[in-house]
């Protein structure tokens, strides 16, 4: 369970999503394991293949390069946390904000605050080589001020994935194959098993996922709404309204949308919606809650991305609406 309160919508869309950098004991175990399977093992990076770290340019338009691969790493991120994990470092990390939750590891280590504005002298404390946060954090020229290093990522597509992954092997000295690469294809591999999980019967089937109270939603160009594109639903949200738009409650009236997806505590929320109870969708029962647990997987923008692809997908099979003959194959 999460170390706190529900976190702010900035944490949750701005922290990426299933952890696919397993390495299998053997050759052979490795080709019978699913993706969702290799999600769940976090890889151990060999210091002997590690290479030396390239400059970055980061969110704010900053370049930042290490005169050694860092061996003491703040991450104030969840999503970046995960990352810095799926590319075999975890064990560099010393201190995380306070939502980093995955994997089960780093809920041991200190704890210094939230990621837009966690305490300085904590993170200090730590003497961290690499602190790893937001753009929208406030403490990055503070920490540049004492002498710290400061890389700010922030992801909201699945390029952007791809693209932090990317940076952050850079910054670490893990080269591409071991590292991002690897972890990329193995990501992408999950999503299309994900995909094949959805019958014909249900594809096409418009949704709306909404991803935080506000209501703010998943857009067609956010990394969950690429994710639904992927497994051929459509999505209700129009893609002029950006990737997390706000929107009014009134929306989903108008919507009307085929299944509703929510976290658990979004529906605390959506319950007080005008109309609710009258939506197709709740009237048929064609709604997923998710539990805080699972919500964080979908919503975090990283290396698990795989696991919040079948989330989803197991969702539209079981509340979907199905379709019948040739409807079906439209």
């Amino acid at each position: 369970m999460p170390r706190s309160k529900a976190p702010l919508f900035w944490h949750i869309t701005a922290s990426a999503v299933a952890l696919l950098c397993a390495f299998s004991a053997t050759a052979a175990s490795a080709q019978n394991q699913s993706a969702a399977e290799r999600a769940a093992t976090v890889p151990v990076f060999a210091e002997s293949a590690r290479q030396a770290p390239q400059p970055v340019t980061d969110d704010r338009g900053k370049t930042v390069l290490l005169a050694k691969p860092p061996q003491r790493i703040v991450s104030l991120l969840p999503s970046l946390t995960e990352g810095t994990c799926a590319l075999g470092l975890c064990d560099r990390l010393v201190g995380v904000d306070r939502y980093s939750d995955w994997p089960a590891a780093v809920k041991k280590l200190p704890v210094v605050g939230g990621g837009l504005d966690p305490s300085v002298e904590s993170i200090v404390a730590l003497k961290p080589d690499l602190v790893l946060l937001s753009n929208a954090s406030k403490v990055a020229e503070r920490l540049e001020a004492l002498g710290v290093k400061v890389v700010a990522l922030e992801v909201k597509s699945q390029a952007g994935v791809h693209k932090v992954l990317g940076q952050l092997g850079q910054l670490l000295g893990v080269p591409p194959e071991q590292g991002s690469e690897r972890v990329w294809r193995e990501l992408q591999a999950g999503v299309v098993e994900a995909a094949q999980l959805v019958p014909a019967s249900i594809k096409n089937t418009r949704v709306y996922f909404e991803v935080s109270r506000g209501p703010y939603a998943a857009g067609p160009q956010s990394f969950i709404g690429e994710i639904l594109s992927q497994l051929g639903v459509g999505n209700v949200v129009p893609a002029e309204l950006g990737p997390f738009p706000r929107l009014s409650p009134e929306f989903l009236l108008r919507a009307q949308p085929d299944v509703i997806l929510l976290g658990n505590r979004s529906m605390q929320a959506a319950t007080s919606y005008p109309g609710w109870n009258n939506l197709k969708a709740i009237k048929g029962g064609h709604l997923c809650v998710f539990s805080d647990q699972d919500s964080y997987t979908i919503v975090r923008p990283g290396p698990r991305m795989a696991e919040a692809a079948h989330l989803i997908a197991q969702c539209l099979v079981d509340k979907a609406p199905k379709k019948q003959g040739a409807e079906a194959q439209r």
